[in-house]
């Protein structure tokens, strides 16, 4: 029996469970731990492909799972960080009556990362790049903003509007046509690596600064890099 084969699958569950437990965290409003399980799940989704590669066993199955783990880790896991949040929210008095369901609102953007992924299974487009935000970029940006800026949501009633509006925005941006680029390097130097070397060197400070919350501002610059550069 090759076991080898069977290495990437196996991170690729790890990815998974994690996710499953980032959701089971989120769901009793523990959005550090949350957040800590949704990181360790993107640590298992990057190095899957990879060992895949390395041990040149990639295979459709790979394929299939790990969207289907990415569907919990980068969709349902941080859906469900910001259901626990917007119950917890100070509502405007206006909406105060739907305070038991507005939270549901949250699930729409799991929704629309399983129908990113499912686009990006077929899309041949994005063997350099991304069209479209990532999930696990998507998943690391609420995950970083409920938990470093969680005050900052907090501070008033109106700030409903900007987490809601922020479900519709980053649900549209997963599927939308907007090039993103990925950081991938064909070689180390400069040239032809300006945009990704300028956004890693503002990477830095930025976490400096504002810690867990600049992550979210990290992911906001990269979205807003990559249509200036793609305009």
């Amino acid at each position: 029996m090759n076991l080898k084969k069977h290495i990437p699958n196996s991170i690729t569950c790890c990815n998974l469970i994690s996710g499953c437990i980032a959701t089971m965290f989120a769901v009793a409003n523990e959005l550090n731990v949350a957040l800590l399980f949704i990181v360790l799940g993107a640590v298992f989704d990057f190095f899957d492909g990879m060992t895949a590669r390395l041990l040149k066993v990639s295979s459709p199955i790979g394929k299939e799972l790990d969207s289907l783990a990415d569907v919990i880790t980068f969709g349902v896991a941080p859906a469900t960080m910001v259901f626990s949040e917007l119950h917890i929210m100070d509502y405007p008095g206006i909406l105060n009556a739907l305070r038991d369901y507005i939270p549901f609102s949250a699930f729409i953007m799991a929704a629309f990362s399983a129908l990113r992924l499912a686009k990006f299974n077929l899309d041949e487009r994005q063997a350099l790049g991304f069209i479209g935000l990532p999930t696990p970029a998507n998943a690391l940006f609420w995950g970083s903003l409920l938990v470093g800026g969680r005050r900052f949501i907090e501070a008033s009633p109106l700030m409903l509007f900007f987490v809601l509006g922020g479900i519709c925005v980053s649900s549209w941006l997963m599927v939308s046509e907007i090039p993103m680029f990925a950081l991938k390097f064909k070689q180390w130097g400069w040239k032809g690596n300006e945009v990704k070397y300028i956004f890693l060197l503002t990477c830095i400070p930025l976490l400096i600064i504002f810690g867990i919350a600049g992550l979210a501002i990290i992911i906001a610059w990269y979205v807003l890099l990559s249509a200036i550069i793609h305009k």
